[in-house]
């Protein structure tokens, strides 16, 4: 067998182990899995009375709020289960002296990396597919028809995950031990979550709060979710008057490769002391 071989055999094996981890801790599949789903029907409920969203001077156009609602919620996904989810898990193991075991067996740290994105992959596309059908069948949101929407779609979906997947392993190592862990990560979540039009409109945001945003990929990426299930008209709220799908993929792009770099710079199996 090939050294290849057995990394990606090895990868593959850690993506049933994290897998089983995951599904046995109810509070991380509570705010990781089934959260989105839960504000989806907050949003979707509780301003439903205040009328279309986007509606033009004669009434028309508009959407409700849960469609409104949904892309920002959808690009919160890879965040949460990346980002936050990958963040605190490896910062949590290391504390624990896990990863110092991990260290020192042959397995590498690229079968370790693959078992975390694998965990991320499937969670993400689970709780899509939980999204969408909720949205769908409680509030009736219209999904797109158009096959480009979807190829759009599919595409910065995956570069979101990998970006957050990527972030997330490098955030890990800011924490110093298991119980500053939520303490470090949770903060930077939930503010990135209210500047970058997941639980807000983001037009509702000051225009120098907007642009701050601007500097973080869960932006960009609920952009992108945006010009995939929003109607084109809303395009002229975002700040260049379009979706600028372009600067959408350059910013992600940007991101994955500080995450690589970050990652492959600070991730250790102990912490240096």
């Amino acid at each position: 067998m090939s050294a290849l071989q057995r990394v990606l055999g090895d990868g593959i094996r850690a993506v049933g182990f994290e897998l089983r981890g995951y599904f046995r801790v109810p509070d991380v599949v509570f705010f990781t899995f089934l959260f989105p789903v839960l504000l989806l029907g907050i949003f979707g409920a509780a301003f439903s009375a205040a009328g279309d969203v986007g509606a033009g001077p004669d009434g028309t156009g508009g959407i409700s709020m849960a469609a409104y609602s949904l892309p920002g919620l959808i690009a919160a996904g890879p965040f949460l289960a990346g980002v936050q989810n990958i963040a605190i898990d490896i910062a949590r193991e290391r504390s624990e002296g896990w990863l110092g075991r991990l260290g020192a067996t042959p397995l590498s740290p690229v079968s370790y990396f693959i078992g975390k994105a694998g965990v991320t992959i499937v969670t993400v596309l689970a709780q899509l597919a939980l999204l969408l059908a909720f949205a769908v069948l409680v509030f009736g949101v219209e999904l797109p028809s158009e096959p480009e929407l979807w190829a759009r779609f599919a595409g910065l979906f995956a570069l979101g995950t990998a970006t957050m997947t990527l972030l997330g392993v490098a955030l890990s190592a800011l924490p110093r031990s298991s119980r500053s862990a939520t303490a470090v990560v949770l903060p930077v979540v939930l503010v990135l979550q209210f500047i970058s039009g997941v639980f807000l409109q983001f037009t509702m945001l000051p225009e120098w709060l907007q642009r701050i945003a601007e500097i973080f990929p869960l932006k960009w990426l609920a952009q992108g979710m945006r010009s995939v299930f929003l109607p084109e008209h809303f395009a002229a709220a975002e700040l260049g008057g379009g979706w600028a799908i372009g600067t959408v993929v350059l910013m992600l792009g940007i991101w994955l490769l500080i995450g690589l770099v970050l990652s492959r710079l600070t991730f250790r199996w102990q912490r240096r002391s």
